[in-house]
């Protein structure tokens, strides 16, 4: 298998964690939405925690496709 090849599958399996990790966090923000009138307050925190470090989680997994995608030029 070339090197191309094999950046491309790569990028495609960063690409099927990436849509793992959106569904994720649309989930948290529609449980958030949808219960925050009846949820205790640890666990509105505790959602709002994990949004954000799964927004950050999309934010650097979408940084690093970028960076594959640019080594994908060089070759």
């Amino acid at each position: 298998m070339s090197e191309l090849d094999v950046l491309k599958e790569k990028i495609a399996y960063l690409k099927l964690w990436l849509g793992i990790i959106v569904v994720t966090d649309i989930s948290l923000v529609g449980w958030l939405l949808g219960n925050y009138t009846v949820a205790s307050w640890a666990l509105i925190v505790g959602d709002v925690v994990a949004i954000s470090v799964v927004s950050y989680g999309i934010y650097v997994l979408h940084k690093r496709i970028e960076k594959e995608i640019e080594r994908l030029k060089e070759l």
